[in-house]
């Protein structure tokens, strides 16, 4: 996601009570993304790397101290002068300086970091440095006896190079100008006694320099890829931080939405069911003529007409509450003890007379005893008077309408409506599914409904743990299958056992 979208997307959804938090997310976000793109030149990228520098100096400031103390106190075990006293003060005081200068660049805020000065400040402290080491390849040892003088001071430099490659990896030509004038003096040093041991030590000293220079290039990238991952998790941080405060954001949003929904839903059902039950009342009164004969016939029917729109109206109401309750969570089941087969074929004989009136015959195939459901009766008799709504609604005339009651595979139970009508596309189905949602062909069909009944079946069989499947082919049909699970399913206990005692029944223990 680019920076301009991210920048959109915040002037979008904004969290007004937590703005000091939305600043702090987006200034890290543009520090991060401004580290991705880091090379060689840019200050953010040189100011990361000479703090990287600084740290490794500053933990490792008392490492070549001691090395060096612990060299010159050999020596004078060995025999030397004073002069390896001399060299270990200088060398100390040198990386004494070496040290201060990490540890102020250490101690100083990354944005208040001059790259080129401070990079000229460790330079120049390598250097004197170097200066120590320059000191020490000069030194000789005509009294101590030791043959291989210079081999040990070889050695030694072999050492602190590596050592410095090590730890001063993160500033490029450190090592080199540290080390070039110790291998010079040490070069010259050893020209005056041409011997092939010192001239062999020469050339590793020669060879080695280089060799740790390329440790140290390597060692270089390496903490180059440190940063750049380091920067990388920082950003992905930053972006997580910045979605989860719009996800909350929209979820607050939303959560206000259906608040503002519910109180409407729950306002408007009030206002409009007390004047509907007055419509309803009234117009039934007159259509029934009650209170005595109406003189036109027109407004008996009339009359008629008004209570069935107006009961439309009550049912499309409560449809509408129905599933704003599955959806907020608020529908409250009254589980009992049901018969699954019993409620369903309850549902067969009150859809009969539709279903004449359209000459389309409900087959009804049930499997016998069935133990009872846990489950609510009012929601299990709405899935099946919706599914079957819905099979009638679309069957044509002289059709067929399959309603079967059984066992899954599973243990559970399901109910299952399949009628022969024009069926649904498959790509449709998801939309049938959807609230308010109705397909190609309910669209065209002279009885459009509302398109919550297969949404309320759906959360309906959800609440009870259960699962509705839609299978529908163009031309073929459509089947509604509601699959409860076998946890719902209520086992029969087995009779309890009597046995008689002195002439009187009692229940065993």
């Amino acid at each position: 996601m680019s920076l301009q979208r991210s920048n959109t997307a915040d002037k979008n959804i904004v969290d007004r009570s937590k703005r000091h938090r939305n600043t702090d997310v987006a200034r890290a976000v543009r520090k991060t993304r401004d580290r991705l793109s880091q090379q060689s030149g840019n200050p953010d990228f040189d100011r990361e790397l000479l703090k990287l520098h600084a740290r490794a100096m500053v933990g490792g400031a008392t490492a070549v101290p001691l090395m060096v103390v612990a060299i010159a106190a050999a020596g004078l075990l060995a025999g030397m002068s004073g002069q390896a006293l001399v060299w270990a003060l200088i060398a100390v005081c040198c990386y004494s300086a070496l040290a201060i200068v990490a540890r102020r660049v250490d101690r100083t805020d990354i944005a208040d970091i001059k790259p080129r000065s401070a990079r000229w400040q460790f330079l120049v402290a390598h250097f004197l440095s170097g200066l120590g080491w320059a000191y020490f390849a000069s030194l000789g040892c005509g009294t101590c006896g030791i043959d291989q003088f210079q081999v040990i001071k070889a050695v030694i430099l072999l050492l602190a190079m590596a050592v410095t490659a090590i730890m001063a990896s993160s500033l490029r030509s450190a090592l080199l100008l540290t080390f070039a004038m110790p291998v010079a003096v040490y070069a010259y040093s050893g020209a005056r006694l041409w011997m092939p041991v010192e001239t062999i030590m020469l050339g590793l000293l020669v060879v080695a320099l280089p060799f740790f220079a390329y440790v140290a290039r390597h060692l270089n990238r390496s903490s180059v890829m440190l940063l750049s991952f380091r920067s990388e998790k920082d950003a992905l941080i930053a972006e997580l931080e910045t979605a989860k405060a719009m996800s909350d954001e929209a979820r607050r949003r939303a959560e206000d939405a259906n608040l503002a929904k519910s109180r409407f839903l729950a306002s408007m059902s009030h206002e409009l069911r007390t004047p509907l039950n007055a419509i309803l009342g009234f117009s039934e009164v007159m259509a029934n003529e009650v209170l005595g004969p109406m003189g036109n016939a027109s407004y008996r029917d009339y009359a008629a007409d008004v209570h069935a729109s107006g009961q439309h109206l009550l049912d499309l109401i409560n449809e509408i509450l129905d599933l704003s309750r599955i959806e907020a969570g608020r529908y409250q089941l009254n589980e009992e003890p049901v018969s699954l087969l019993t409620i369903v074929e309850d549902c067969c004989h009150m859809m009969e007379l539709r279903a004449r009136n359209k000459d389309i015959r409900i087959v009804q195939e049930f499997e016998p005893a069935l133990p009872r459901l846990f489950a609510d009766e009012r929601a299990v008799r709405q899935i099946a008077l919706n599914l079957m709504s819905n099979a009638i609604k679309f069957t044509p005339t002289g059709g067929e309408v399959r309603v079967r009651v059984g066992w899954t595979a599973g243990g559970g139970q399901y109910v299952s409506i399949k009628d022969n009508g024009p069926g649904i596309p498959a790509d449709e189905i998801p939309v049938v599914l959807a609230a308010f949602g109705q397909g190609a062909i309910a669209i065209k069909s002279a009885e459009q409904g509302t398109g919550l009944g297969l949404p309320i079946v759906q959360g309906l069989v959800a609440m009870h743990g259960g699962e509705f499947d839609l299978n529908s082919r163009l031309r073929e049909g459509t089947e509604a299958i509601a699959i409860f699970p076998p946890t719902r399913v209520m086992e029969e206990l087995p009779a309890v056992p009597m046995k008689t005692v002195g002439g009187a029944r009692r229940r065993s223990a």
